[in-house]
């Protein structure tokens, strides 16, 4: 069964069929729409993809590069740059990298063999400096979440994390919190470096100096917020109110901080970032700094479309604003 099969038992042409199966069919009656879906769905005709994109030079395909899976924030986003596509008539491939610098170079070139139209990147936590792969890109590329210095880009969408760190750290300071620590996620990567920023200029704003800034660098995992706080308090360290990188360094947080007979939110504060839904499964109920993260998905899936199709863009660059949510690891 081909295309023209289903033009001649429609009783149209071939073109005809073609709009109606891409969805460019605006100007085409329902009735006709309504006839050559019907006869499309008694024969089970399947379009042949490979044929139409060496005509097209388009696979009407995009990839997504994401570095965890794992992180419950990941797959909400992905979720949202799916529900794009899927509208736009673009399918998605999603290429989760673990973290892998050499895995992501490796997801970058299979992309490009498969002939995507486009890649959505959000790179390495631990990434410095852009590989031979990525300067190598031949179609469009758009970033997420995290810049890449070096590397030219099309368009990206990030999150105001100063702000939302400013806000976080302020809030407990607010509510007595006088000993604020901050774990952080590799400083490598931007949100991280971003909310650093923020954490420090919260700290500024209530008089103390650079020497009162504690930093406890480790990874976007439970475990690395778990052995950090222990390591802290072996060490000593004075603190009362914990600022974490994401939520999943607070729920390690939470659970040292148990462990070691702390109670929160009374003898310690402690704010998450990135609101997972997780955050309103535990007890108590995580504080946390929610990032709009469906919302990046689908916006970034959208500029990249609109990139593709040459359609007027008003701006190729966007920063999400993230809001606090007050729960029950702050007073």
């Amino acid at each position: 069964m081909t295309i023209k099969d289903i033009a001649r038992m429609a009783d149209v042409s071939t073109a005809t069929v073609s709009k109606v199966i891409n969805k460019k069919d605006s100007k085409i009656s329902q009735k006709t729409r309504d006839r050559i879906f019907r006869i499309i769905e008694e024969t089970g005709y399947v379009p042949n993809r490979v044929a139409s994109s060496m005509i097209t030079k388009k696979t009407k395909s995009i990839g997504l590069v994401i570095p965890n899976i794992a992180n419950p924030f990941f797959p909400e986003v992905a979720r949202g740059a799916e529900d794009k596509a899927s509208e736009a008539g673009y399918s998605l491939i999603l290429c989760n990298t673990d973290d892998d610098m050499k895995k992501e170079d490796a997801y970058i070139a299979m992309l490009q063999e498969k002939m995507v139209d486009g890649i959505i990147f959000t790179a390495s936590s631990r990434r410095l400096k852009v590989s031979d792969s990525l300067k190598n890109i031949n179609v469009p590329i758009v970033l997420l979440d995290r810049e890449m210095e070096g590397l030219q880009v099309q368009g990206k969408i990030m999150v105001d994390n100063i702000s939302g760190a400013y806000e976080a750290v302020k809030y407990m300071m607010d509510k007595g919190y006088t000993k604020v620590i901050h774990l952080s996620g590799p400083a490598a990567s931007t949100p991280a470096r971003h909310r650093i920023e923020g954490y420090k200029k919260a700290l500024k704003a209530f008089g103390y100096q650079e020497d009162d800034h504690i930093v406890i660098e480790g990874d976007y995992t439970s475990e690395s917020g778990y052995e950090r706080i222990e390591l802290a308090i072996k060490q000593g360290i004075d603190f009362n109110g914990v600022f974490c990188g994401n939520d999943l360094i607070a729920m390690g947080v939470l659970k040292a901080l148990k462990a070691n007979g702390k109670i929160v939110p009374y003898e310690v504060g402690v704010i998450g970032f990135d609101d997972i839904y997780l955050a309103r499964m535990i007890q108590p109920e995580l504080t946390t700094v929610s990032q709009p993260k469906y919302l990046m998905g689908y916006k970034i899936a959208e500029l990249l479309i609109q990139i593709l199709n040459r359609a007027e863009i008003e701006s190729s660059e966007a920063v999400l604003k993230t809001e606090l949510i007050i729960r029950d690891t702050t007073k």
